[in-house]
């Protein structure tokens, strides 16, 4: 016989409605702690819980009885009572006390029920609207909703809970103490049966769940458990042995309710909180629970239905937005943020494929469009967990399933790329000039998820690598376009780049950088007809280039500009990679590809083939001479970028090193097959056997490995010895094959000259210093090695700076030292003349007492070298001259000045301009002190205006410019001379750099004393004013045009501090006594 149907009818409406505070009361009553008379010391506590269930029975029957106003209350229970299809008294008292519990709520609902029905709100007054709209009669108060949780977990607690099986939903046991208690004291055996027990509570509280307050207070405590009930209750595989009685088991009709029941609450309830209560029910760790096989299938074919409805944002919320985390954030959503652990469960479970799922490919084919939305999230709060989870879960996939990952999952995330590649054929009618091929939205979602996905993540999978290879130019092009302006994916694409080209193996990577560099052109490339535009919100767009102009110069400027562009892009992306040695390599790859074009060098010079038949051919011929030259062009354009932008720990092991010196070799003896020899081969090497001489000579500890690799050089070695015309680098290549042969132990006294030599190139000092701490040096490393032997040697640019000159100790330098010194200052060679000249000047600028006595010679060395052609020579010599002015400027000073004032028969134009170039140094070496050369200075400086030269002229208005700034008041007796003769220049002066000259001295002077030049020039003030007005109207050159406007900003802005002075907003406090 089919057992009835559980849920209460709906009482006849001629019943009063009772209050709510009533069936609340009553509520309380039932939930009293103090109903048993009983002492909890002399029993146990499951003898105290039921005596108290029992207490309270009996005091709310009694108050329903005595209590008149109670009446209305007890006859809505009993009617309800009635109509109830369940037992309510049983021998066990807690389902005793659960069925009165589940009336009195079926009471609470009835009557809210009602009272809503009644209600009939007035209309609200529109002249009042800030008059409250009425409250609901069915509203609870906060006070009121806690009993009716507390009634429900009490409900749920021993009605449900204690009735599930084994292996479903997380034990009652191990919730709480209390749970443990009940689990003990509920009859299993006592009618009704367990099940119709479990089938009743779950169909009265969902019941109960059809009125919205009391819905949300059930689904948001007790929804796990009530799915866990209805779960087995309509899913638990019927035994074969019929229980007894007959009458207890659910029929069919009762066990689809129960699964549509279930579905119905999945759809209708929060997600998040779904997903998360079916994890948790699938299982646990096995110390807590091990689920039953149909439970956990059950478990996760309802997970895999979400996913199959694009439910994977639900799945992944009901992870992390637990215990607070999600929309109200807050310390749990960072605690949650920083748990990388759990992204590492979420993801494996993820990337697991269900086995409902017909296949991984199937699976994969659902839920990666979804994983890929991941990245996206919107939310601020939750979007970093969504997004780890996202990396982690990408990460897992491609590692579990390489052969997947490619087509859904890196070819979608990396579509927008490939839409604009050379390889792919773009349909004719998107080629239209203007064309948005990929829109910013497009292009920076793309570029921001490659940088989660391998920057963040940081896990160099092959099948990443390989997806991400072919597109490493189009990036490349990206991050040249977006440095020359402001952009938010620069940094992105700099980090990309850097990261996958110090995880690909070192060929890759070279091979990428040659593709980069232009060098390589079978490298897939930005489609030629595509092209970069800036975008409105920082981003960049991917459009189809306009039509190009027919200008041919103009088309040419832009591709050499392009390249050189992206040449010096490269040059600042290698410079972030040294320390892991691929800029060395590459380097090295440079200077190789250098070596080849010397060997086909000669191809350049041969004639033209008379075989060529057609003029086809002969264009062809050409077109690959074109080509050659080029790519020659672009290897000598990379080496020049590398050496400006590369420091000198380019090279990070030896073996860099020997390459580097075996590809000089390797030019060297290709230069002379070809009888190229030059001074440039030569220097440079001289400079790379030193550089071997220096390894083998101590500097560098050389271990057993390092002489093999040093045993490359052997055979190009011999081959200088036996080629190279010089005989001494033909002894030295000698030399230097017979101590790599021999590992070290046999080393030539030419060995050692070349290693000093090269030190001393490098820094001069250098060779002092371990001169001074020879006898402290051991063999083997101690503690108390001298501290130069420890730190390297200073480079030139460290030891030049004032702030470390300045503290630097004075060294005891020989006159033997110093005689070397001023030898090598006059050496053919151009690295060790300069490099003595700086040298020289550091002394100078350290006030070295042997430096300092013989000064006229020094400065004789100075000026010597002022008229050679090298730019780094007579630069050091500008600086050296300046330096030892600064030391004696009243004995060097005035010899200074007659050289500069002397014409072209004693000095040439250009030596006269470098003097002038060391008197601007002086000047503003000096500051305050010039003024008391001013005499000697402005007299000289006013002649050279006169000069027939016009460079000269313009080098000593220059110069008197910055001897303007500087005099200050003092200008005053000299100030009518200097504008007249700056009025002459500018009117009258036929070159226009002079007369642009002329016009910098007056922004310079009015620069200088700002407001002080209303009293320093105030008698010649107008006459600047007129003649600046002057050149802006009849002045045809515009570089001197935008100087006189410069300068009457300046006189402007002098004017109007002048006239209106800004008014100071002070508040004075004084203390008083």
């Amino acid at each position: 016989m089919a057992a009835p149907q559980p849920p209460a009818a709906a009482p006849s409406g001629l019943l009063e409605t009772c209050g709510l505070e009533q069936i609340l009361e009553a509520l309380k009553l039932l939930l009293s702690p103090g109903g048993s008379g009983l002492s909890s010391l002399q029993n146990t506590k499951h003898d105290v819980l039921l005596e108290t269930l029992k207490s309270n029975l009996s005091v709310l029957e009694a108050r329903f009885l005595k209590d008149a106003q109670w009446k209305k209350l007890k006859v809505l229970r009993d009617e309800i009572a009635g109509k109830a299809k369940w037992l309510q008294s049983s021998e066990d008292i807690t389902w005793s006390f659960t069925s009165q519990t589940l009336l009195l709520l079926l009471c609470l609902k009835e009557t809210m029920t009602r009272l809503v029905a009644d209600f009939n709100p007035g209309t609200p007054n529109p002249k009042t609207p800030e008059a409250a709209p009425a409250l609901s009669p069915d509203t609870l108060s906060v006070s009121q909703q806690k009993t009716v949780q507390s009634v429900l977990q009490f409900v749920v607690t021993l009605g449900v809970c204690p009735y599930l099986l084994p292996g479903v939903g997380v034990p009652l046991k191990h919730r709480t103490e209390f749970g443990a208690v009940v689990q003990d004291v509920v009859r299993l055996e006592a009618a009704p049966h367990a099940t119709r027990r479990l089938y009743t509570c779950c169909r009265v509280l969902l019941d109960l769940a059809q009125h919205a307050s009391l819905g949300s207070l059930i689904f948001c405590r007790h929804f796990g458990d009530i799915a866990a009930g209805l779960c087995q209750l309509g899913f638990c595989p019927t035994k074969r042995k019929p229980p007894a009685p007959v009458e207890e088991v659910l029929t069919e009709e009762e066990r689809v309710l129960s699964r549509g029941a279930l579905r119905d609450i999945l759809d209708q309830v929060y997600q998040p909180l779904a997903v998360r209560e079916l994890l948790i029910l699938q299982g646990g760790p096995p110390q807590v629970f091990k689920p039953q096989t149909w439970w956990e299938l059950m478990c996760q074919k309802r997970v895999s239905d979400l996913l199959q409805l694009n439910w994977l944002k639900v799945v992944v919320n009901g992870h992390v937005e637990g215990r607070g985390t999600g929309a109200a954030g807050g310390s749990d959503a960072e605690a949650t943020a920083a748990d990388w652990k759990k992204c590492d469960l979420i993801a494996k479970i993820l990337a697991s494929c269900p086995q409902q799922s017909l296949s991984p490919e199937s699976y994969y084919k659902d839920i990666c469009p979804q994983i890929l939305d991941l990245f996206h999230f919107q939310d601020k709060l939750t979007a970093r967990q969504f997004q780890r989870v996202a990396t982690t879960t990408f990460i897992t996939m491609s590692r579990e399933h390489p052969e997947l990952a490619p087509k859904y999952l890196l070819q979608p995330m990396l579509a927008p790329l490939h839409r604009c590649l050379t390889t792919p054929e773009i349909p004719e009618s998107n080629m239209v000039p203007g064309t948005i091929l990929v829109t910013e939205e497009e292009l920076s979602r793309c570029i921001e998820d490659v940088f989660k996905v391998y920057v963040v993540a940081n896990e160099p999978l092959p099948v990443l690598l390989d997806a991400l290879l072919p597109l490493l130019r189009v990036i490349f092009f990206l991050y040249c376009f977006t440095s020359q302006s402001v952009s938010h994916i620069r940094s992105l694409c700099q980090e990309i780049l850097l990261w996958i080209l110090v995880k690909l193996e070192r060929k890759k990577a070279i091979a990428s950088l040659k593709g980069f560099s232009g060098l390589d052109k079978a490298v897939p490339s930005l489609h030629p007809q595509c092209q970069f535009r800036a975008a409105m919100h920082g981003g960049v767009v991917i459009t189809v280039q306009e039509t190009v102009s027919d200008d041919e110069d103009e088309a040419l400027y832009q591709k050499v500009s392009s390249e050189q562009s992206q040449i010096e892009h490269l040059g600042d992306l290698l410079s972030h990679c040294q320390q892991c040695g691929l800029a060395g390599d590459f380097f090295i790859f440079c200077l190789k590809e250098l070596s080849h074009l010397v060997v086909e060098n000669e191809a350049e010079f041969k004639p033209t083939p008379s075989c060529y038949t057609s003029l086809l051919e002969l264009e062809q011929h050409q077109a690959l001479l074109i080509e050659e030259q080029e790519r020659k062009l672009l290897v000598l354009q990379l080496l020049a970028v590398l050496c400006e932008r590369m420091s000198e720990q380019i090279f990070t092991h030896i073996s860099q090193v020997v390459d580097f010196v075996a590809a000089t070799l390797q030019r060297a003896c290709a230069s002379l097959a070809h009888q190229a020899e030059s001074t440039v081969e030569s220097q440079t090497l001289s400079l790379s056997m030193g550089l071997v001489a220096v390894m083998l000579g101590g500097a560098v500890q050389l271990k057993s490995s390092d002489f093999a690799v040093l045993k490359q050089l052997l055979p190009l070695l011999e081959k200088v010895s036996n080629t190279y015309p010089d005989p001494v680098i033909q002894d030295l290549a000698v030399d230097l094959r017979i101590t790599i042969s021999t590992h070290g132990a046999f080393s030539t006294e030419a060995v050692s000259m070349a290693a000093q030599s090269t030190l001393n190139k490098k820094d001069p000092e250098w060779k002092i210093e371990q001169q001074q701490t020879s006898h402290d040096t051991l063999t083997e490393v101690a503690p108390e090695h001298p501290k130069q032997e420890q730190d390297p040697p200073k480079t030139e640019q460290e030891s030049h700076e004032p702030g470390i000159a300045a503290s630097q100790p004075h060294r005891n330098i020989t006159s033997e030292q110093f005689q070397e010194v001023l030898s090598s200052a006059c050496d053919p060679q151009i690295p060790t003349r300069a490099a003595a000249l700086r040298t020289l000047s550091r002394w100078v600028e350290q006030r070295e007492a042997i430096a300092l006595k013989d000064e006229k010679k020094l400065l004789q060395i100075f000026l010597e070298n002022l008229e050679h052609e090298d730019t780094f020579v007579y630069l050091s010599a500008i600086q050296g001259v300046a330096l030892l002015s600064d030391v004696y400027p009243e004995e060097i000073l005035v010899d200074l000045l007659a050289k500069y004032d002397s014409g072209k028969e004693k000095h040439t134009a250009e030596t006269r301009m470098k003097v002038g170039e060391v008197l601007m140094r002086i000047v503003r070496a000096l500051g305050d002190m010039v003024s008391k050369y001013r005499e000697p200075l402005l007299h000289t400086f006013l002649r050279g205006v006169k000069d027939p030269d016009a460079a000269h002229r313009a080098s000593s208005l220059a110069n008197l410019g910055e001897l303007c700034q500087l005099l200050d008041f003092l200008l005053g007796p000299v100030v009518h001379e200097v504008t007249a003769c700056l009025i002459a220049v500018a009117k009258t002066d036929n070159d226009v750099q002079v007369r642009r000259a002329a016009i910098h001295v007056v922004v310079l002077l009015l620069r200088g004393l700002s407001q002080k030049a209303t009293e320093v020039l105030s008698d010649v003030l107008k006459d600047l004013y007129h003649l600046l007005k002057h050149v802006v109207r009849l002045e045809p050159d515009d570089v001197a045009k935008l100087h006189a406007q410069l300068a009457l900003e300046e006189l402007d802005e002098i004017m109007r501090n002048f006239l209106f002075p800004p008014q100071k907003l002070e508040k004075k406090i004084v203390v008083l006594p």
